[in-house]
C-alpha cells in the first residue's frame, strides 16, 4: 500500500513538473530566504540544502532557496510568526515551542505515539495535510515530520516517573512540559541552541532530547544518565509566507509543491533519524555515560503517567471545533498503515 501510494505521488509530481517546464524561461528569478535555528553541521540543514538544490534544478534556476542557519534571522521560538509576517520567506518551525497554539499537530508530541523517524513522518505528514490549512492558516504549509524518538537525559539516575519530582527540566516541547509539571518537576524554557548553557549553569538538571543531537549541541558534556527507551518525538513543520508563495508563477508553485510532499518529508526525516540513532550507539559505547533500560513495571508507570496528556490534548482539540476521537482515529489509521507505532 505504501509503495503504491508513493508511486502515485511521484508520478503526479513528475507530470506537474513536465507540464510547467516550458514556462520557466519567462519567470523572473526568485530567492526564498529559509530561516533555520539549527547549526550548519546539523544533518537536517544538510539534507534541506539538498532539497533546496533540487528545487533550483527542477525550476531551471528560476527558484533559489537560501538557508540561514543558527538563528541568524531570528530566535527559534519566533519562526512561525517570522514566516507569517514575511520577515522570512520560509521557516523551520517547532510548533511545540508555543504550547497550545497548534493543538491538533501536538498529538505527535505525546510520548509513545511514534517509534521511528521515517514511518512516523510518513504517518504524521499524510494525516496532518487535512488539518494544516486551518490550524496553520496564516502560512502556506509545506510539510511536517518528526525526529527519531528521543529520551530523558539527566545529571542523576531517573527511571520512574516519581523520580521527576523536584527536577528542573528543559522540555523538548509543550506536551513534555506538561508532563514535567504533572510529575512535580519545574520547566526551564530554552531552545535547542541554548540548552547546553542552562544545563552547564545548573539552571536545569535534565533535558529531553534526541540522541545524536545531544553530541552535536555539546549536551553530552553536562548530562551522563539516560533512559534507554523511545520516550517521545517532536513535530516540526516547514512553513512558507503566503504572499511570497502566491506571488510565484504557476510553474514555480508547481516546483515548490512537488517538494512539499510526504515523500520529501520522509527523506529529510530519514537522514536526521539515522544521525540520531548513531548517537545512541555512541552513548552506549561510552563508559562515562549510563543507559538504563526500563523494566516492564517502569514502562507501565510511564505510560500511565502519559494518560492525562492524552485527555488534555482531546480537550484542546475539542475547543477547535474538531472531534478529537475522529482526529485521533484517522492518525491511528495512518500509523497502522505505515507500521509507525513504537
Amino acid at each position: 500500500m505504501r509503495s503504491l501510494r508513493t508511486f502515485l505521488r511521484a508520478t503526479a509530481a513528475s507530470l506537474a513538473l513536465v507540464a510547467s517546464s516550458s514556462a520557466f524561461a519567462a519567470d523572473a528569478p526568485v530567492n526564498l530566504r529559509f530561516s533555520f535555528w539549527l547549526p550548519p553541521a546539523h544533518p537536517l540543514v544538510k539534507a534541506t540544502q539538498a532539497w533546496a538544490d533540487d528545487i533550483a534544478k527542477q525550476s531551471g534556476g528560476s527558484l533559489k532557496v537560501t538557508i540561514y542557519p543558527s538563528q541568524q534571522l531570528g530566535k527559534a521560538f519566533d519562526h512561525y510568526d517570522m514566516a507569517r509576517d514575511g520577515i522570512v520567506d520560509m521557516a523551520y518551525v517547532n510548533p511545540g515551542y508555543q504550547p497550545g497554539r497548534f493543538p491538533i499537530i501536538a498529538v505527535g508530541e505525546i510520548p509513545f505515539t511514534f517509534g521511528d523517524a521515517r514511518k512516523g513522518t510518513e504517518a504524521l505528514d499524510a494525516w496532518y495535510r487535512a488539518y494544516a490549512p486551518k490550524e496553520m492558516k496564516d502560512t502556506h504549509f509545506c510539510m511536517a515530520f518528526i525526529h527519531d524518538p528521543g529520551t530523558l537525559h539527566t545529571k542523576k539516575k531517573v527511571v520512574w516517573p516519581a523520580d521527576m519530582k523536584g527536577l528542573k527540566v528543559r522540555p523538548a516541547q509543550g506536551t513534555i512540559g506538561e508532563l514535567v509539571k504533572q510529575l512535580g518537576g519545574t520547566n526551564v524554557e530554552a531552545s535547542a541552541p541554548e540548552a547546553r548553557e542552562v544545563l552547564a549553569r545548573g539552571v536545569a538538571d535534565a533535558i529531553t532530547f534526541p540522541w545524536g543531537s545531544m553530541y552535536l549541541f555539546g549536551i553530552d558534556k553536562v548530562v551522563h544518565y539516560h533512559i534507554d527507551a523511545p520516550l517521545y518525538t517532536t513535530v516540526f513543520t516547514y512553513n512558507v509566507n503566503k504572499d511570497k508563495y502566491n506571488a510565484l508563477s504557476p510553474a514555480q508553485r508547481a516546483v515548490l509543491d512537488a517538494h512539499c510532499t510526504t515523500d520529501w518529508a520522509v527523506k529529510l526525516a530519514g537522514v536526521w533519524g539515522d544521525f540520531e540513532a548513531a548517537g545512541r550507539a555512541r552513548a552506549a559505547a561510552d563508559p562515562s555515560h549510563h543507559l538504563f533500560k526500563l523494566t516492564p513495571e517502569q514502562m507501565t508507570a510511564w505510560k500511565t503517567a502519559v494518560q492525562p496528556l492524552k485527555d488534555k490534548w482531546a480537550a484542546a482539540v475539542q475547543q477547535t471545533g474538531s472531534d478529537p476521537k475522529d482526529v485521533r482515529a484517522k492518525l491511528d489509521a495512518e500509523i497502522a498503515k505505515d507500521g509507525a507505532a513504537p
